[in-house]
This record gives C-alpha cells, structure tokens and sequence, in this order.
C-alpha cells in the first residue's frame, strides 16, 4: 500500500469515534466477537481428528510422534490460546473506539534485502498470513469496500486502509499468528493451524461482513453505498525470495489478479502455474491456431467447431441461439439416458449435434456461423473431454460417465468463464471430485456400487442444470459424503492389513532371535538328526512364542535357552561325571520340554510321551557309543502353526545370497528408504497394468506392503526386489502430476499441446 493510499498513520487519532455512533459501533463489537468465537471454536473443534489423521499417514515413528504430542499440548493450551486470541481481537476493536489506530508496515513495502534478513519460518507464516487475507479480500471485496468506506466516516473522515480496519482479515488473520507465536509448536504443527484457521474462520467471514454492513446502513451510516471496485487494488502477497522469477499482475474490475495478455510469439513451454495466465495462454494459443486454419488437429485429433458451419457466413447466431441449442441437446441426452450412459459421448459427435441444433433453431443456417470467443470455448470444453476419455487414470466405467457431462459443462463454461479460472468453481469441483473417486476406488467388485453413484450425479447435472450453480454444490456435498464413507472402509481394511503385517512382523523378528539361539546351541557339535529336527522346528517354535509373550530378556526366554542348550549337550558323548550329570537333570529337562511342546498346541498327549521316549532313547544310545542306533530314530513332528501365521513370507528372514547389486539399484533403494507411506506405485506385471499404494514398510524383513484401491494386502516386496523391478522398468512411481485435480491436468495438457501445434511441432513430441 503507497503512502497516497493512506494517510501518514498516527498512533492516537484527533478524535474518539463520534459520540452518536458509540452503541452502535459497539452493537457491532459484540456481532464481531460473537461470531469469531464460534468460529474459532470450530478451528479447534478439528485440531484432535486432523491431527491423527496426519499421524496415521506420517512417513516415520518420529514424525507420527509429533503429531500425538502436538494433540496433546493443543487440547492443553487450548484454553489459553483461545483467550489470547479473543483479548488481542478486542483489544484491536476497542482501539478503534478510542481513536487508535495501529501502526503499520505492509509486508509489500519490504525490500528484498529487507526479506533475506526474514528467518524461513517467519517468511513461511508470513507467506500462509497474507495468502489467506488476500482471499478473503478477493472473495468479499463488495462487503470490505462498503465496510471500509463506513468506518472511514466514524473515524471522523479518515480512511483506515485495508490493513488497519479492526474487522478487517487481516486484523483477524494477524490476530491468530500473535496467538501462535505465543505457543511452541514447530512449523509443521502450526501449518496445519493455519489451513484449519483458513477453513474454518477465514473462508467464513462474508456473512459476518454483510451483518457489519447492514448494521451500519440501518444505524444511518452511509445506508446508500454503492459498490465503486475500480478504485479498489488487489492486495499483493508479499515479494517471493530472490530466487523466483517477480510476475506482474494488472488489477480487473472484479478485484481478481490477471496476467498481462501474452503475445502469441513468446508462449512458455510449460503451461504456466497461475490460473488466470494459463486460461489466457490458452486464448493466445487458440486464436493463433484459428490464424492458421489448423481445423482437424486440436488436442484428442479431434475437429474445431468452426468446420461443421458454414465458412463464408456473414452472421453470427446471438448468445441465446446458442443456449437454447444446447438446451435442446441437453433434452435429447436426457431421453433414455440410462441406456446412453453405457456407451461414451465421443465429442466429434457431439459438436456435430451442437450444429445441427444450431441451423434448426437459425432462420439463416447456411450464412450464420459462431463467434470466435464462442467458439474457443466449445472447443476447450471439447479438449477437456477429450482428456478425460484418454486418461489412463480413470476406468474405463468412469470415463464413459463422465463424457455425458460435456453438454451441461458447456453450458456452464459459456455462462460462466470462471470455470477455467477458479479452483473453486463448483461445478469444477464437482467434476474433480468424481474424477479422484474414480482414479482412487473405481475398481471391480464392492466399489462398482460407486459407478451407480457417478450415474446417479451425471443423470441429475443432465436432468436438472438449466443455469443455477448451487446444484453443482448441492451435488457436491451429497457425492463427498458418500466418497467419505467408501473412504473410511477402504482405510479400515488398509489398516487391518497393516495391522496384520505388523503381527507378521512382530512374529518373524522373534522368530529370529529364537532361531539365533537354536544356531549357537547346535554349532560345531554333531547332532543326531531327530535332536537337530527337534531343536530347528518344535523348540524354536516354542522359543518364539515365549520371545512373543515374555520377552527376550525374560527368566523364562533364559530358562527355554538353557534347555536347548541342555537338549543338545546331552547327545553328544560325555565322560562318566557328565553321564551322572545327565541322569540327575534328565526328569527337569523332560519336563521342561513338556512344558514347552504344550504350549505350541500341535501336539496330543500321546505324541508328546512318544516323542520324550524317543528323546531319551537317542540319549541312551550316544551315551552307550552307538550312534546308528541313534540315527535310526526317526519322529514324524508335527507342522510348524507359525507357517499360516507368517504366510507368504515364509518361517525365517529371507538372507542375502551375497548377490552383486548394480549402482542403479543401491541409487533406488537409497530413495526408497525414504519414500512416504501412501505413495502409490504401477506394476506392469499384469494387463492391464495396475496401481498400488505404499502401505507398509518392515523394518525387521525390510519388505514393503502394497495395497490395492480397495485397502487389500496385494503384494509384499523387498527393498531389493522393488528396486531391482524398477530398474527393469516393471515397476514406477506413479507421476505425482497424475495425481493433480482433473481440470489442472487436463489443462496443462491443453496448453502443451497447442503450443507445439501452433509452433510447428508434432503433437506427438508433446
């Protein structure tokens, strides 16, 4: 903000607010803090289940335990925190009653030599602040402009400016970050505070705003104020660091930042990031390739609209020619649509119809044909469906449903440009949001029934849209909650499979230790082959189960190793005072198996005593220095219960067979040691090839468990085997673009292929 904007600041004003407008401006404190609470109780009312949630998807046990801590100082501190935020609000109101008015320094005046003095921390909560006041400003600048002018004449004329209004988002937003700056929690903690602050305080301010307003107009201040935008400026956010490129952006008379329009000779590569400078890109890109007479070779291979009329026409068909077309088109999809959505709407086809609706309803067909703006946007909506019948992320089901969307989208895109533009449009929402279900959970069985719910969205949009957006959001809310509750199952099953790994887990790491100790009890001594048998299956398996349940630091754990040791020993020849040793101690060693056997449950009573016999036979016959006898002992012993517990991953740790690894597979299992839980990975070993997610990494057996779109155990791999399956090209990550909102993808993709159209180059270099 220039000083022209505002007046020279003074910390205490001439004049207290006039005496006439004190109730009423304190009608409007009581509003203003009567609304912020609630809505700050909400913030906290979703601090405990975002919390865990982001627990239960932290990518390590260090992270995971900061989330659990930060749960718990939050619901501590709350109080505090709550009342902090409330005195610095109504401090900051009854400042502007007295006549102060706070200092400032807008972060836009800062130099950037200014800025790299600004810790990282800082910048971040600096850059989370001013993002989310300029939203508010963007979203309500009609309620701010008209507040703004209203408390200008309380204040005795003077005009406050955006940053010292005390209803103002940033008095509001700055409010929340002097509240944490008061606490200790890390950067991470406090981010997640600030979305959850955006969401549920600062995106709900516009009714808060109008009852401002209206308070105001009806207590006689400035009651017939209207909206002047052109003297308003956007707020800028605060100056990127030095090493990103400064965009220039030009104020629009509906307080949203345009780009400056690109010349069609200097178009990026890349689609740009910003919204409103890749739809204005497109725009260029279009009007060069109409330039060029280029009909046939839009994105999809598909025909501009411009070659189904006429070419010489000296008319063009008015804006309600064209929606009663499309309303007409939008009628004939909705006859028998319940068989139509079982076949995809091929836009060629529908371009076609669009044209022949056109000349139904012109009373000229053969000499009228559609605008160039109108036509740039049928064509784009085209392109996005286009998209959407060949991306590989959808199922096929998926796809075919969503094409039937193209009419009712068309009509939205021609009535409303902000479809292209604003991430929160709602009816891009909504075809975001079907998009995503269907990459996430458009598989077979179960989750067919989530197609029946895609049918049921498209059938009303078709049936129901004759101009009213709400329905989108309407619909919206109704698909989400449906999505949320496939969600929640899906995750149920996820966890219990991570659950059961974990067991595995759990199992095969005392299964080592068990197997550790049976090694050194059975090295360098020659055991007869039913003792060695005994000791590797039956007493290792019950080693384990006491590792299990006591520990392995536990008496019994000594007690069960010192009987194997005990076990072994005594097959082996002894002098005449280990012989006497032996008969003392063979009634406690006998019973001590006993015990043991008892508790891995696979043996009967019977067994058990066949088994002891045949122990203490082999005994005898190496102690009488007959070992063929011994040899000739043969106990069938029964299967180990541990094999259904460990299931694919077998009794043991698989070893390393000492195989040679390439510098490419320890370069891919370097970046998979640090790889986040919930990436998703595409295995091309079946066809179609399918899509897995991270859920699960052991740090015993060093395998990685993937889950399939339905939260099923699908494949468990090791670190070695993943990478060497990806360096074979069978294995990729899944590009994180490809997990971008459908319309953000979509567009990009737009973008690039018409900036290689209109430069010469093959779509196929795209």
């Amino acid at each position: 903000m220039s000083n022209k904007d505002t007046p020279p600041p003074s910390p205490i004003a001439s004049r207290m607010i006039q005496p006439r407008f004190g109730e009423l401006v304190q009608g409007c404190r009581q509003l203003a803090m009567n609304h912020l609470a609630e809505l700050l109780g909400n913030v906290f009312a979703q601090v405990d289940d975002t919390l865990f949630e982001c627990a239960e998807k932290a990518e390590n046990n260090q992270v995971q335990a900061l989330f659990f801590d930060a749960m718990r100082e939050v619901r501590r501190e709350r109080p505090n925190l709550e009342r902090f935020y409330h005195q610095r609000i109504a401090q900051g109101l009854s400042d502007f009653l007295e006549g102060k008015l706070p200092l400032t320094e807008p972060l836009e005046e800062l130099d950037m030599d200014q800025l790299t003095l600004v810790g990282n921390e800082e910048y971040e909560e600096t850059l989370l602040v001013t993002n989310m006041v300029n939203q508010v400003r963007a979203h309500c600048a009609q309620q701010l402009f008209a507040l703004d002018q209203r408390l200008a004449l309380l204040n005795n004329g003077s005009k406050l400016g955006e940053e010292r209004n005390p209803f103002g988002p940033q008095a509001i937003a700055q409010a929340f970050r002097d509240t944490l700056a008061r606490s200790v929690f890390p950067l991470r903690i406090k981010t997640i505070l600030y979305v959850l602050f955006d969401q549920q305080v600062m995106q709900h301010l516009q009714p808060l705003y109008e009852q401002l307003n209206k308070r105001l107009a009806d207590g006689g201040v400035l009651p017939n104020l209207k909206y002047r935008p052109q003297g308003q400026r956007q707020a800028s956010p605060p100056p990127p660091r030095p090493t990103v490129t400064e965009k220039n952006t030009a104020a629009t008379d509906d307080g949203a930042a345009t780009p400056p329009p690109y010349a069609s000779g200097d178009m990026p590569d890349m689609p740009p990031g910003d919204r409103n400078a890749l739809f204005s890109g497109l725009a260029v890109l279009l009007a060069e390739h109409r330039r060029r007479g280029h009909k046939a070779t839009l994105f999809g291979n598909t025909q501009s609209i411009v070659s189904f009329g006429p070419s010489s026409a000296t008319t063009t068909y008015s804006a309600n020619e064209l929606l009663e077309a499309l309303n007409r088109l939008q009628r004939e999809s909705a006859h028998e649509l319940a068989h139509r959505l079982r076949q995809p709407q091929p836009v060629d086809a529908l371009k076609a119809d669009l044209q022949r609706q056109l000349e139904a309803g012109s009373a000229q067909p053969n000499n009228t044909r559609l605008t160039d703006q109108e036509a740039d946007v049928i064509d784009l909506v085209g392109m996005v469906f286009d998209f959407i019948l060949d991306d590989e992320n959808l199922p096929d089901s998926c796809k075919t449903t969503l094409s039937h969307l193209h009419t009712p989208f068309l009509k939205v895109a021609l009535l409303d440009k902000q479809l292209f533009t604003q991430h929160h449009h709602p009816a891009r929402k909504l075809l975001n949001a079907m998009a995503q279900a269907g990459v996430l959970y458009g598989g077979e069985g179960e989750e067919r029934a989530l197609l029946a719910k895609m049918h049921w969205v498209v059938e009303r949009v078709i049936q129901d849209f004759v101009g009213d957006l709400s329905l989108f959001d309407n619909l919206l809310g109704e698909f989400n909650e449906y999505v949320t509750n496939l969600r929640q199952k899906v995750e149920l099953r996820e966890r219990r499979a991570m659950e059961a790994a974990r067991g595995r887990d759990r199992l095969l790491a005392a299964r080592e230790h068990a197997l550790d100790a049976i090694a050194r009890v059975t090295q360098d001594r020659d055991l007869p082959e039913l003792v060695r048998n005994f000791l590797e299956m039956s007493w290792c398996d019950a080693l384990t189960f006491i590792v299990l349940r006591s520990g392995e630091h536990s008496d019994e754990w000594k007690r069960a190793c010192e009987v194997g040791e005990q076990l072994a020993w005594s097959v082996t020849p002894l002098d005449a005072a280990g012989r006497d040793h032996l008969q003392a101690i063979r009634l406690a060693l006998l019973e001590e198996l006993r015990k043991g056997l008892e508790v891995l449950g696979g043996y009967h009573e019977d067994g058990i005593r066949r088994l002891l016999q045949d122990l203490v036979a082999c005994q005898h016959a190496i102690q009488a220095q007959q070992p063929q006898i011994a040899a000739q002992l043969k106990q069938e012993l029964p299967e180990s219960p541990l094999g259904a517990m460990l299931g694919a991953e077998g009794h043991t740790l698989v070893k390393s067979n000492g195989e040679a690894l390439s510098e490419r597979v320890r370069v891919l299992m370097k970046e998979l040691s640090h790889l986040e839980f919930g990436t998703w990975f595409e295995f091309s070993d079946t066809t179609p090839a399918r899509r897995l997610k991270l859920s699960w990494f052991s740090p015993t057996t060093r395998n990685y468990m993937f889950v399939d779109h339905t939260g099923q155990r699908v494949a468990v791999k090791s670190i070695v085997q993943l990478a060497q399956e990806m360096e074979a090209g069978k294995v990729r990550l899944v590009p994180t673009e490809q997990s971008a909102p459908l319309m953000d993808r979509a567009l990009s993709a737009i973008y690039r292929v018409l900036q290689r159209l209109t430069s010469g180059r093959s779509p196929a270099q795209t």
